[in-house]
Parts: C-alpha cells; structure tokens; sequence
C-alpha cells in the first residue's frame, strides 16, 4: 500500500532532503489535502515540534478530520499523544521518545502504550549506516534497527522504518534493510526512505511492507492514481 506523506514546517507543507535541506515548501496545504483524501492511510509529520521548535497542531486539528492519518513528530509525553488523537489522528508515531541512555525506553513505551492503547501506537525507528538515529537522525545510538524492533515489538501495532541513507535523494530504498526489519517482528511495517517507483512499493506490498511517499510524489516523478488536484 502506498501511504502518501505530509511533512509540515512553518505552517506549510515541506520535503527536505536528508532531513535538512529544503527542496520543496508549499503553503497550500489543503491542496495536498484533497488530493490525498482517498487514499486509506496518510501519514502526517510535524517537523517543527520533531526539532523542538514550536508546533503546527493547529493545522493538524485542520487536516485531520479530513484524512485517516497518523501523526508523528514531537510525541515525547503521553500527554501530546493524547492531544495528537484528540485532534482526530487514528494512530501515533512515536520515535526519538521510545529510546533512552543509548537503548530502547521500555519504561515509557509501556506508558504510551497503556495511555493510549498499542492499537494506537506506531513506533519509528529510523537507521543510518546501520545504527538507529534519533533527535532528527542527528544523534546514532549503539543499536541497530532490528534489535529495536524486536525490544518494542510489545508496546506498538506497527512500525515506522524509516532507511535515512535514502531519504529524500529519489535513488531507490533499500529493500534488503527494509526486508530484515520485517522479519524481526510480528508487527505490520511500514517502510520510508528512497521509495520513489511504482515497482518498489508493489514489490514491498508483496512482502507485507506498506510505503510512505513523499518527494516522489511532489515533484511528480510517481503519478499517484486518485490523487488529481
């Protein structure tokens, strides 16, 4: 399944690339709104209050109710993922929070989960030359993807891998990496990171794997069926 993704950023609709640079700003959010409206699952990312800088929770509560989306960016207390599902998202992403001192945060997994429900809960877990990434894929911890999946696997419905390597440079993803995700765990992944054609996300799909999409769409180099301005 293809999940089309929102990144906003000072109140607008960004891709970066790498996490940094800016390569595409939108300030008509709700045209991409609309155009994402059929799709089953979208995936929403407030990089401002990822990066700590402030929120756009205010459009979140605008774009939620017209979407069935998951939220993600910024999830560090049980209470913001309380205010994230009250502003209308099915579903939660939490990521930088569920690792602490280098490991995996079981003790505060369990409180989101137990908060919020597991159903509600999808935990990201991003990788870059192997290592888990947090704090905007800027901060490596001693593990690997694999290691914290298997350690979070109690605490959430899916998980979120997000190959960093890839993201955002429209080269490809890397499926082997993705693959060794999905089969450390039960749990439903939904890969990002890369996936720019149409043959990738089907060739995910046959193993189970759901994509996240997002500067291949915005630059039109995948045409998305249904999503027509």
């Amino acid at each position: 399944m293809l999940i089309p993704s929102i990144d906003l950023q000072g109140g607008a609709v960004v891709q970066l690339v790498q996490g940094e640079r800016l390569a595409i700003r939108d300030e008509d959010i709700f045209k991409w709104v609309r155009r994402f409206e059929r799709f089953p699952k979208v995936q929403v990312i407030d990089l401002d209050a990822a990066m700590g800088r402030g929120d756009n929770l205010a459009i979140v509560k605008q774009i939620a109710p017209a979407l069935n989306c998951r939220v993600g960016g910024g999830i560090r207390t049980v209470e913001r993922a309380r205010d994230v599902l009250a502003a209308g998202a099915r579903q939660i992403i939490a990521g930088s929070s569920l690792f602490k001192n280098g490991r995996p945060d079981l003790e505060f997994a369990q409180q989101l989960a137990d908060a919020v429900g597991v159903d509600q809960v999808i935990a990201a877990v991003d990788s870059k030359g192997g290592q888990v990434v947090i704090h905007g894929w800027k901060t490596p911890l001693p593990i690997a993807a694999v290691d914290a999946v298997r350690a979070l696997e109690p605490f959430c419905a899916e998980f979120l891998y997000t190959h960093v390597d890839a993201e955002g440079l429209m080269g490809g993803t890397n499926r082997a990496a993705i693959l060794a995700v999905r089969d450390a765990t039960t749990r439903r992944v939904t890969a990002a990171g890369g996936i720019t054609t149409q043959e990738e996300i089907d060739d995910l799909d046959a193993h189970g794997v759901d994509s996240v999409v997002g500067m291949a769409i915005y630059t039109g180099k995948l045409q998305v069926p249904g999503a027509d301005s």
